[in-house]
């Protein structure tokens, strides 16, 4: 079987991503690839495009992966993340090169938010295999603590849960930097522990950061950006930020608190739901306008540029919508 399809909800954070790429990991190792490529599909409606007749240079790299064994008589493997955003182009030639290539020879996942084009999904599914990431709960989250606490032989308590939960909603992934960094100390980790640690740190919940540029605090933003750099990923960062100017923006047309908290797919009861909808006439349309596209060409820098490239996008990005955010 050489042909999979991850797909996951269409507004997937840091914790669904990461559940992705690790059940990625696992079908290359079952498949015995060792070091598959990586592709990331840039967005589309970017200067990147082409006349529609082509690959776009970022996708260019399936060619290859799809169409030459390994030296070392193995398999060669090709991840490509954000298959979303592929152009009609782009699908009907990986589709066409799907058909021809040998799945004893290569291997190709396909991740996608939200939905799969068609085509491919319709060609995995006839030779491959297809699975579905749901979104992560809240209550996924707890269980996933109890989880990763029995794992690691570490106690954490009912008390000590609520508090990661309140602290970090659903995102298992920053969850697991915290409990990791709570474990250097003890086998035991409560809420006072949680609380200390995770009130004013250096990698603090995004939300923080969210708060400084919607209250258009630049000086504050920047420095919780510089924060957040030094221990996380900036796709994680573009995640949020994308997700946040979703959900306001689904704030500002929705006629009241019942139907955005539906729409949204947000817990109504939750203190961050009820702080969007409270300061949905903050950003007007233009704002919420130009921070979709400037997200979607950071993201493309962050994906395609040097790492030197990347603080300075994120630092014109942020300030640009403290701008935006606030008015």
């Amino acid at each position: 079987m050489g042909w999979y399809a991850i797909i996951g909800p269409r507004d997937a954070g840091a914790t669904e991503r990461e559940q992705m790429q690790a059940r990625a990991a696992r079908i290359f190792k079952a498949e015995d690839v060792e070091d598959p490529h990586r592709l990331d599909v840039p967005p589309k409606g970017t200067s990147m495009d082409d006349d529609g007749g082509t690959l776009r240079e970022a996708v260019q790299m399936i060619v290859p992966a799809l169409q030459s064994g390994s030296l070392f008589g193995g398999r060669t493997g090709v991840l490509v993340v954000d298959a979303q955003q592929l152009l009609k182009a782009e699908v009907d030639t990986i589709v066409e090169m799907l058909a021809n290539a040998d799945p004893d020879q290569a291997v190709a996942v396909f991740l996608a938010s939200g939905t799969l084009p068609a085509a491919i999904k319709k060609k995995v599914a006839a030779s491959g295999k297809v699975e579905t990431i749901k979104a992560t709960t809240e209550r996924d989250a707890v269980a996933w603590i109890v989880e990763y606490a029995k794992d690691h032989n570490l106690r954490v308590n009912q008390e000590a849960r609520s508090e990661l939960i309140t602290t970090f909603g659903s995102n298992t992934a920053q969850m697991r930097n915290a409990i990791d960094q709570l474990a250097i100390s003890g086998s035991t980790i409560s809420a006072d522990d949680v609380r200390s640690n995770f009130t004013n740190r250096p990698d603090e919940p995004l939300w923080f950061l969210g708060d400084a540029i919607a209250a258009g605090n630049e000086g504050e933003a920047l420095r919780r950006l510089s924060d957040f750099l030094e221990h996380q990923h900036p796709l994680i960062l573009l995640s949020y930020l994308e997700g946040e100017v979703r959900k306001r923006s689904l704030a500002a047309v929705s006629p009241d608190y019942e139907t955005f908290a539906s729409i949204a797919k947000a817990n109504p009861r939750s203190y961050a739901t009820k702080k969007i909808w409270q300061n949905r006439t903050r950003a007007n349309g233009n704002g919420l306008a130009h921070s979709v596209k400037a997200i979607a060409r950071a993201d493309l820098t962050i994906k395609t540029m040097p790492e030197a490239t990347h603080r300075v996008t994120l630092e014109r990005l942020t300030v640009a919508m403290c701008h935006w955010m606030s008015r």
